[in-house]
């Protein structure tokens, strides 16, 4: 088992990858009234280890919702399709922002499927990225 140094460098190497964001919806940690925790993509429960290349940064919302899934079916074509994968997939091709940067949009199956069983758009995330827009704080730059 890992030391606890270990684990500190791990988890801050994380963050520091992640920008500080949920690589789901995209919260920033310093504006959430919520910890943010580093999650396993694949789930240890489905043979997903403590790599770096496994291991997000997820708000407690997204976290939650994701639980132990791995896939999730596509509104559109009604398809069982993988969930979006932040090491191993380009944001930008899965999502794109609404014209006013507040809802998330699916570009694929996979997009549409994220957004659906992690409920990126739920009304608490929305709200808080229309104030965060206002101020010009949000999205991310890189987003």
């Amino acid at each position: 088992m890992p030391d606890s140094s270990f684990r500190a460098k791990q988890k801050q190497t994380v963050i520091q990858r992640a920008q500080a964001c949920c690589e789901y919806c995209i919260s920033q940690a310093k504006f959430s009234p919520d910890p943010f925790s580093i999650e396993h993509i694949i789930p240890k429960s489905k043979g997903g280890s403590d790599k770096l290349d496994n291991l997000a940064l997820s708000c407690q919302g997204c976290n939650n919702r994701k639980y132990n899934h791995t896939e999730a079916i596509d509104p559109v074509t009604g398809s069982l399709v993988p969930l979006y994968h932040p090491r191993l997939q380009d944001w930008a091709e899965h999502f794109i922002w609404s014209e006013n940067f507040t809802w998330m949009i699916g570009l694929t199956p996979s997009g549409r499927a994220t957004i659906e069983r992690l409920d990126l758009n739920r009304e608490g995330i929305v709200n808080l990225r229309e104030v965060l827009s206002l101020t010009s704080r949000h999205p991310p730059f890189w987003a």
